[in-house]
């Protein structure tokens, strides 16, 4: 990286953290969600962009490049279809494939009684997730992978090692992606880690929001068991894929917990109490979590404000953020705000003014990243992209904020040093796991089958622990991510 480009990138991360603690930084940064839109902007098909991440990944570099953003992700286009199409995951339809090549990859959600778990199985997934993932989920969302008692195939075999390899070759290629970015454009990733509500973990993939619903009528205790006995893992797959500098947000992408999906009973009772301790979990250990709203959390604005101030970065997409900010602005930075439909059908002098509206009375004070209400497709308008970014560096000018820092400054974000937490503050005794968190057969277990050890046990305790990891990684990141 040159020294320009190591100075560009500088501002731009001091920047943007500035914002992320709810400060003023010199000028309110831009972080756009862009995904299939990388594809037009790059000349390249929605199928090229899906399933090959490399044309995925050069698309987002040349967006970073051509705008004046402070932070992007390295792949919005997330879903990595052909990783999805060598397990055989069931529940997605594959742009080229399934779909037309400029179509956008699609969630195929199951029929109520094809559900990927069953009404009767919430004391299995109780008992131990993990292996219940692997021992029932696995099995029933992919085409390819048998369960339980079933005759191994070539193909079953040859599923698991391609979309394991795959996995972990995808992933290691995001650390190219960072450094790519800074170097060629001075450009910060936005977001780091991954996290989403156990509630919405059971609705989105275990037993399908019909299923669920049904459930809450007739075992709401067993819901409530089932997503207490999810959270431990849940936070550890946040923990262990989030950003060791502690400067980027984990992203937690909110689902089904606003109304109308469930009621404001049902928030109350099975979904905050199970995302709220996880959330004050990471700031404890020193992350902030973004909180990216789909759709409208209105009614739920206030049970936000229980969290530390700075915890979280809150995202607004259909709630109204004028009535967010006064919510929970002086708690939060929030971000969002431009709508999509705005960025896709309206006029350029449109967007701008939407944008000075959003800076004269959201970011008045900081705490404010520019950005549409949601993920950008390949709708928008590329004309109406520029005139946000445009307008944001004409407006958003700060005469009294954080210009630049040290180059030994610390820029982490998390409690101050010191900080005492209650005893009832984060992951609670009673949310503990009975079964190991992060392994899948650890090594209290596999040392029962060696008859003596002659050498070193803690080598070998930790060399066959690091590796297990990795298998557990696979399952619920293929739960979460994929």
């Amino acid at each position: 990286m040159t020294n320009n480009m190591e100075k560009l990138y500088r501002q731009r991360l001091t920047r943007y953290v500035t914002a992320m603690r709810n400060e003023k930084p010199d000028m309110v940064p831009i972080r756009p969600f862009v995904a299939e839109l990388t594809a037009k902007y790059a000349g390249y098909t929605n199928q090229e962009v899906t399933h090959d991440y490399n044309l995925a990944f050069a698309a987002a570099r040349k967006c970073a490049a051509d705008f004046d953003w402070d932070a992007v992700v390295g792949n919005m286009v997330y879903v990595w279809t052909g990783l999805t199409q060598a397990q055989g995951t069931k529940y997605y339809a594959i742009p080229g494939i399934n779909l037309d090549a400029d179509n956008g990859f699609q969630y195929l959600e199951p029929s109520e009684e094809e559900s990927f778990m069953k009404e009767d199985e919430y004391d299995e997934l109780i008992d131990d997730p993990t292996a219940f993932l692997y021992n029932k989920w696995l099995p029933r969302v992919s085409t390819e992978i048998c369960g339980m008692n079933e005759r191994a195939s070539y193909r079953n075999n040859l599923a698991l090692v391609k979309g394991s390899m795959a996995m972990l070759n995808y992933f290691n290629a995001f650390g190219g992606q960072a450094a790519a970015l800074a170097a060629e454009s001075g450009t910060p990733s936005a977001i780091a880690g991954i996290f989403k509500a156990p509630f919405d973990i059971i609705g989105d993939k275990l037993r399908g929001y019909i299923g669920l619903t049904m459930d809450m009528m007739t075992q709401p205790e067993k819901v409530m068991k089932a997503c207490e006995a999810l959270m431990p893992h849940l936070y550890n797959t946040a923990l262990t894929s989030s950003d060791p500098n502690g400067q980027l947000p984990i992203s937690y992408w909110m689902h089904r917990g606003c109304t109308p999906f469930v009621s404001k009973g049902t928030f109350e009772s099975h979904y905050w109490p199970t995302v709220k301790p996880i959330t004050q979990e990471l700031w404890k250990n020193g992350h902030q979590t973004l909180y990216y709203a789909e759709g409208d959390w209105k009614d739920h604005l206030r049970h936000f404000r229980d969290l530390p101030d700075s915890s979280i970065v809150y995202h607004v997409d259909r709630g109204d953020i004028f009535e967010t900010h006064r919510v929970l602005g002086d708690k939060f930075c929030l971000s969002g705000g431009v709508p999509n439909i705005l960025l896709s059908y309206g006029k350029p002098e449109e967007v701008r003014a939407r944008c000075r509206k959003l800076i004269e009375e959201v970011a008045v004070d900081g705490g404010y990243i520019m950005d549409s209400s949601a993920i950008m497709q390949d709708d928008t308008s590329i004309e109406n992209l520029k005139a946000m970014t445009d307008a944001t560096r004409e407006y958003g000018l700060y005469s009294d904020g954080v210009v630049s820092v040290a180059e030994d400054a610390d820029l982490k974000i998390g409690p101050e040093q010191g900080m005492e937490f209650g005893v009832d503050y984060g992951m609670v005794a009673s949310c503990r796991s009975k079964t190991a968190v992060g392994l899948c057969f650890p090594w209290s277990e596999k040392v029962k089958e060696i008859s003596e050890i002659k050498g070193d046990v803690e080598i070998a305790e930790r060399v066959w622990n690091e590796i297990d990891s990795l298998a557990n990684m696979y399952i619920w990141q293929c739960l979460l991510s994929f």
